[in-house]
């Protein structure tokens, strides 16, 4: 079996929270080794869990070196000097301070990727400004439309900031650099902060907000639960199902399964979507969750249950791809993107 596409491609990364260890499991899913600098001292993974608990510790090679000190300053170059890639995470200034500023490494390794991976940017107003993944998204302009519009916005767990942007958008120009080097022959420096990647996550929003298709009023628009035909509603049993019927088709399928007229249910008027969403509510809290998956299988309504983290794994259609594997005993997400069957 292929190793992956970045077997043979060394990744160091400095230990630290949020997208860069993230971004560490997904170019060792792609088949790169990755060695993680630690703090003296830490005998746990990130983010408090231990190793064995931590997806992202899996596969990885720790080293442990005191940055502090001129012998772990010697540890990481070492390291430096075989890698292809090295990842800073702290906040600006501080590994140029500790002398392990591309200044310096790239000088003497001209083929190295260096990657600052900040909140905030490497550079700019708020580069030295703490903050988590809810800040990011908020000055980005991506949690002001989440959550319900008589309640305070609510963030989508650390999922957006840290790794759906951070972490992903980090391995994006990673492999862009990577493909560069074999065209030029040399490294590069990469700025890649939070706060860029969720604005960029946003660009169909400001594009329809543009056009006029989008209002800063939350709950009050098609993506954000305003929508009949696009939220989730509760069932008899306190579960939830999630409806996406966007397109025609879909939203007729929909309306057919539950036995609504369409004559008398317009999709895209607005000033009907209050009492539409107030009859699905009431129409949806009548069955049990089961009662409307079964319901729903089989229509294409983009209609499914809302799923707790330990039921995922579990769910034919997940199952039946090996979303999930196992891992020491316990479910945990797989490899993705993976190579398809020919």
């Amino acid at each position: 079996m292929s190793r992956g596409p970045l077997a043979g491609t060394r990744v160091v990364l400095l230990a630290g929270a949020g997208p860069a260890p993230f971004a560490g499991m997904l170019l060792r899913d792609l088949g790169a080794e990755i060695i993680r600098v630690d703090r003296p001292g830490s005998d746990k993974g990130v983010s408090g869990l231990p190793a064995h608990l931590d997806s992202r510790s899996q596969g990885v090679r720790a080293v442990t070196a005191d940055l502090k000190s001129d012998e772990g300053r010697d540890v990481v170059r070492r390291l430096v000097a075989t890698a292809d890639v090295f990842v800073d995470p702290y906040r600006p200034g501080v590994v140029e301070r500790l002398g392990l500023g591309p200044a310096t490494l790239c000088a003497a390794h001209p083929t190295l990727v260096y990657v600052h991976m900040t909140g905030w940017g490497h550079e700019g107003a708020w580069a030295q400004r703490a903050g988590h993944d809810i800040n990011y998204l908020a000055v980005a302009g991506a949690l002001h439309p989440t959550g319900p519009a008589d309640r305070p916005p609510l963030p989508p767990l650390n999922l957006l900031a840290d790794f759906g942007a951070g972490g992903t958008y980090l391995v994006m120009g990673v492999l862009a650099a990577l493909l560069e080097r074999t065209r030029t022959g040399r490294g590069a420096v990469l700025d890649v902060a939070m706060t860029d990647a969720v604005a960029s996550l946003t660009t169909l929003l400001h594009d329809m907000r543009a056009a006029g298709l989008w209002s800063d009023e939350r709950e009050s628009n098609i993506f954000d639960g305003g929508a009949p035909f696009y939220r989730t509603y509760r069932t008899a049993d306190g579960g939830f199902m999630a409806v996406g019927a966007i397109e025609p088709a879909f939203h007729a399928a929909l309306l057919a399964t539950l036995g609504i007229d369409p004559a008398g249910w317009p999709q895209h008027d607005r000033s009907r979507w209050p009492d539409q969403r107030r009859e699905l509510a009431r129409i949806f809290a009548s069955g049990t969750r089961a009662e409307w998956e079964q319901a729903f299988d089989g229509v294409d309504a983009c209609v499914t249950p809302v799923l707790t983290p330990g039921e995922a794994p579990g769910h034919p259609a997940l199952a039946s791809r090996r979303t999930f594997v196992d891992s020491g005993g316990r479910p945990a997400p797989g490899p993705a993107p993976r190579k398809a069957t020919r």
